[in-house]
């Protein structure tokens, strides 16, 4: 019988989320083992327990990112209208992913201070959220008829996406940004059709 682990659920959640808020504050580089665990009263040791490294700690941020985000999207009802479903997933869904949680989505978008090697350890739960996006796309595309599919109109949806929630961030979406995400992204779903 192996030792009973001393950090659990509620130590991760605590490290996770002192990580978050000191990416959010002075970016990823800020992010060490020593701070996390300061933040949280706790040793390094902690750290190292739940998350092997300071980058299973990286890992562990965007696989939050793209779980929460995952969530939300599977949380949005399905009505008569897929194409608006898909609309409001991304004006609602990404934009509160994007705005609530500005240094996860940098994180897990690769701002380019994620190492490649360790973006491949969140690729499972990116792929997760990317699933639930292409899913609400392949209803929205079956239901207009369209030739493309889901996986194929993922694309230019996600970009219009990740686009949106950067120049939201940096204040560059005018006075009422939740109006521009949708305009943009019913024209992304309008060009599609």
């Amino acid at each position: 019988m192996g030792r009973p682990r001393s950090h659990g659920h509620d130590t991760a959640e605590a490290l996770l989320d002192a990580a978050e808020r000191i990416a959010q504050a002075e970016g990823l580089p800020a992010v060490s083992v020593r701070r996390v665990a300061d933040a949280t009263g706790t040793s390094t040791r902690a750290v190292y327990s739940v998350f092997g490294s300071k980058d299973g700690l990286v890992v562990a941020l965007a696989t939050r990112g793209f779980e929460l985000l995952a969530a939300d999207v599977a949380a949005q009802p399905s009505t008569d209208d897929p194409m608006e479903d898909a609309v409001r997933a991304g004006a609602e869904s990404f934009r509160r992913f994007a705005t609530g949680h500005p240094a996860l989505f940098r994180i897990a978008f690769r701002d380019g201070a994620v190492d490649p090697e360790v973006a491949a350890g969140f690729d499972r739960a990116r792929r997760g959220a990317l699933g639930q996006l292409v899913g609400l796309l392949d209803r929205a595309c079956a239901h207009a008829g369209l030739a493309t599919s889901g996986a194929e109109a993922a694309w230019a949806f996600h970009a219009m996406c990740e686009g949106l929630a950067s120049l939201e961030l940096r204040g560059s979406l005018g006075d009422d940004p939740a109006a521009r995400w949708v305009a943009c992204l019913r024209t992304v779903m309008r060009g599609l059709a």
